[in-house]
């Protein structure tokens, strides 16, 4: 069966960006439950880091997409539909919840650093509105884990039912016999 597939540039974005995503994931949930001191300090540095690196990959996986389309896709109806969807709220959470992350940490006293370096200060320190971007990037997480899960399951459904989809966003040579 001959499919039209992604570009390797579209494939490697979307692996990269999955890889940055599940370790921000693994990492936002690990490092709340390290005492306070130089090793939690590290580790929310590192999500920090992280997230905005994440925006960034972002801002290229569009602007890849925006000058090169993806292929037609191979769903129709209510699946088409659902995976559309999907994927927006994905897009949406991909790009809110470090936004929220960011605005959170920009309201309080420690600067934000990028893989060590100091990013311009935007705001004041002020709790209430740390808190409620911490709360609001609470919720995107968890809505975007949940997308996630289900990006997951159709990737697991398709690739049961050999049926292409799935190949498209992977290497051609995991396919050829």
């Amino acid at each position: 069966m001959s499919i039209q597939r992604y570009s390797w540039q579209a494939m490697a974005l979307h692996w990269a960006q999955a890889i940055l995503i599940a370790w921000l994931l693994w990492l936002g949930w690990t490092m709340t439950d390290l005492p306070k001191g130089a090793e939690r300090s590290a580790a929310y540095g590192l999500h920090k880091s992280l997230g905005l690196l994440a925006l960034l990959v972002l801002a290229v996986r569009l602007f890849w997409r925006r000058r090169n389309p993806p292929p037609p896709a191979l769903a129709q109806g209510r699946e088409a539909y659902l995976a559309t969807a999907t994927h927006h709220a994905l897009y949406a959470c991909l790009l809110l919840a470090p936004l929220a992350g960011y605005l959170a940490s920009s309201f309080t006293p420690y600067a934000i650093k990028f893989f060590g370096i100091e990013t311009p200060r935007l705001f004041w320190q002020d709790e209430v509105l740390n808190g409620v971007f911490k709360q609001l990037h609470l919720v995107l997480v968890w809505s975007m884990a949940g997308l996630i899960a289900l990006h997951i399951a159709g990737a697991i459904k398709h690739a049961l039912m050999r049926d292409g989809t799935l190949a498209r966003m992977l290497p051609e040579k995991l396919f050829h016999k």
